[in-house]
C-alpha cells in the first residue's frame, strides 16, 4: 500500500463544493483518505487575485503508483471543468498537487515529488503542519514543523468556517 498526499485548492466557482467534489472524486479513483487537513483560505501565492484560494491536504491510501495518480487526478481537475493554460499561476476552479508519495523522491518530466515548492509555501506547509508536523521531507530531511517556522512566505491563511 503506497501513501500519497495531496494538496486540493481553488479559487473560483463554489470553492466548497468543488473542493467536496473532489475530495469525493479521489476516494472513489484514488484511495481511502485517511486523513484530511481542515479547510484553509488565503492569499493567492505567485500572482495577484482578488480571490481568496480555499485549500486542503488529503493523506489517501492507494494501491496505485505515483504516475498513475498523477494520471487520475489530472482527470478529476478536467471533470471539475478545470482548462490548463500556459501560465503557471492563475486561478482556477480546482487543483490537485501531488505533494508526497511514500518517502519517495521523483523528478521526471511531468512528475516532481516531493512537489517542488513545499517550502516556499505557507498555505502548504499550514496544512500540513496540522496534521503531519512531524512528517519528514525525503528531499530536504527536516519536518514539516521546521519547515514552516522557517517559511519566509508570511501571507495570511486562516482555518475556514463556511
Amino acid at each position: 500500500m503506497n501513501q500519497v498526499i495531496l494538496l486540493t485548492g481553488g479559487n473560483l466557482g463554489n470553492r466548497l463544493s468543488i473542493l467536496q467534489q473532489a475530495k469525493k472524486s479521489i476516494e472513489r479513483t484514488v484511495g481511502h483518505i485517511n486523513n484530511e487537513s481542515p479547510l484553509l483560505e488565503s492569499e493567492a501565492w505567485g500572482f495577484e487575485s482578488e480571490n481568496a484560494f480555499l485549500n486542503q491536504v488529503l493523506v489517501v491510501d492507494t494501491e496505485l503508483s505515483a504516475q498513475e495518480v498523477l494520471s487520475k487526478i489530472q482527470k478529476i481537475e478536467e471533470a471539475l471543468g478545470r482548462v490548463r493554460k500556459t501560465e503557471q499561476w492563475i486561478s482556477r476552479l480546482i487543483d490537485i498537487d501531488i505533494l508526497f508519495f511514500n518517502d519517495e523522491i521523483i523528478e521526471s518530466k511531468d512528475l516532481i515529488i516531493p512537489h517542488q515548492y513545499i517550502q516556499d509555501r505557507r498555505f502548504t506547509l499550514f496544512a500540513l503542519n496540522t496534521i503531519l508536523p512531524n512528517y519528514i521531507h525525503p528531499k530536504l530531511q527536516l519536518p514539516i514543523s521546521t519547515l514552516l517556522e522557517n517559511c519566509k512566505d508570511q501571507s495570511k491563511v486562516e482555518v475556514y468556517h463556511a
